[in-house]
């Protein structure tokens, strides 16, 4: 079935784009919502003769969304979530965390218009923001962890003990000896 859509659907189209649906969608959904219009002849001319009317328009807001673009080029976003021992995160970071880390940076970015797959772990990932159906811009999303786990903390001073066959105990002791031996050899320099 075509439809005109009559505002943007994120994962569908655009503002006046003609698209495929499925019947039921179109019928029982968008049409009833006043989201689309099944798309006839003659709702083709009309649509026709308003992008005529509105070329300017649309060249207007393509600009804004341009521009608002060029400011988040060259934006980075650094995510501190909680993290379980084995590294997962405690809930994910999603569009919404994302759009709150932009307004935290003076950036009013709605989270409709972003898309990224939820995150569930600590690592380097890409968040798309779409201002316009010809303007996007990518923001590189790090997300570390909060705290340090305690599990990974224990896990690492064993792996040092095995390493080396020293607990840090005794890597304490022998600094100190060293420290001690140096302050006796400069106390009997200065003696002499």
């Amino acid at each position: 079935m075509e439809i005109i859509l009559k505002e943007d659907i994120i994962g569908l189209g655009y503002k006046n784009d003609i698209v495929d649906v499925k019947r039921g969608y179109g019928r029982n959904y968008l049409i009833p919502k006043g989201k689309a219009v099944i798309a006839s002849e003659s709702a083709k001319k009309v649509l026709a003769e308003d992008m005529k009317q509105q070329a300017h328009k649309l060249a207007a807001k393509k600009a804004e969304a341009e521009k608002k673009a060029a400011a988040l080029e060259n934006v980075a976003l650094e995510i501190s979530v909680k993290v379980s021992a084995t590294g997962v995160t405690y809930g994910s970071v999603t569009a919404a965390t994302v759009a709150e880390e932009l307004e935290k940076k003076g950036f009013d970015v709605d989270r409709k218009i972003i898309t990224m797959r939820d995150i569930k772990k600590v690592g380097e990932y890409e968040a798309t923001i779409h201002f316009h159906k010809e303007v996007e811009v990518k923001v590189p999303v790090t997300v570390v962890a909060e705290n340090a786990p305690k599990a990974e903390v224990k896990s690492d001073n064993v792996d040092t003990e095995k390493e080396t066959g020293k607990t840090v105990d005794t890597v304490e002791t022998a600094e100190l000896e060293q420290k001690e031996s140096v302050e006796e050899a400069d106390d009997t320099k200065t003696a002499e």
